[in-house]
């Protein structure tokens, strides 16, 4: 039987200066955690994965030809966009869905997911960003991909895409610039949510060290099927591409954070 791996790393070229992350881009959990005791169809929910983003990032990757690392396993198991001093590491519940396997949980076992997924994930973002910042000889352009759905306890999300971001807004500016160029979709800017966390892949990854980032959010029902991540693709990439080529964009400079000092 084959091991569980907690991510996976698609190949690119390091020396383009651009890497692409998915925190949530899977659904799966290892065997012996079952389905931490929910239904089947939890899994088919957002609260278990980013609906769309494994196969967007994907595409992407190929059509850019730069390197990505995805998460494998569910933000159920635990979640590899938290800091790990943050409560909603591990979530006992999930928009209404109660989750057995998580409550209680012993503090050996909340040591283990850490150890074993959210640790060995997070080295593997650790690295790919390094060897592209040795390959290309400047800082690298980390961008990151989510979803959101469509609607939040009966209200509707009009925004079609949105960038969050805390106070580094390099690739924010550009980005939000180029998605909204077109005029044919609504772009949020922190919005339907903030994106200031201490501790999150961004924060992590680019905030402490100064790099330059953005993280981009689709809606679920846009990328829901091949044909949604095919356009949305076709979308992303030229713009993704006009953001690798600016110099200003490949420049170490550390931010002060919105969520207090760093240690």
């Amino acid at each position: 039987m084959q091991a569980f791996s907690s991510h996976e790393i698609i190949a690119g070229h390091h020396d383009r200066g651009m890497v692409l992350l998915a925190d949530h881009a899977m659904n799966r959990l290892p065997a012996p955690y079952g389905t931490l005791g929910l239904d089947d169809t939890a899994f088919a929910r957002h609260i278990a994965y980013d609906i769309g983003v494994e196969g967007l990032t994907r595409r992407l990757a190929a059509r850019l030809g730069v390197p990505a690392v995805l998460s494998c396993f569910s933000r159920l198991l635990i979640d590899p966009n938290r800091g790990e001093d943050d409560p909603t590491l591990i979530m006992r519940i999930s928009d209404g869905a109660i989750i057995p396997g998580n409550h209680p949980i012993s503090e050996a076992e909340w040591q283990h997911r850490l150890d074993t997924y959210h640790r060995p994930y997070h080295r593997a973002v650790e690295t790919e960003i390094a060897a592209v910042a040795e390959a290309s000889g400047k800082a690298p352009l980390v961008l990151s991909l989510h979803s959101y759905t469509p609607a939040w306890k009966g209200v509707p999300r009009p925004w079609h895409a949105a960038v969050l971001w805390d106070t580094d807004d390099r690739a924010v500016l550009p980005l939000l610039s180029g998605l909204r160029a077109p005029g044919d979709i609504l772009v949020g800017d922190n919005e339907p949510y903030d994106g200031a966390l201490k501790g999150d892949t961004m924060y992590r990854h680019c905030m402490v060290k100064g790099i330059p980032h953005a993280l981009l959010e689709v809606r679920q029902d846009l990328i829901g099927d091949e044909a949604g991540i095919a356009a949305w693709a076709e979308r992303l990439a030229p713009i993704f591409s006009t953001l690798n080529a600016d110099p200003a964009l490949h420049e170490y400079r550390i931010f002060a954070s919105r969520t207090g000092p760093y240690a």
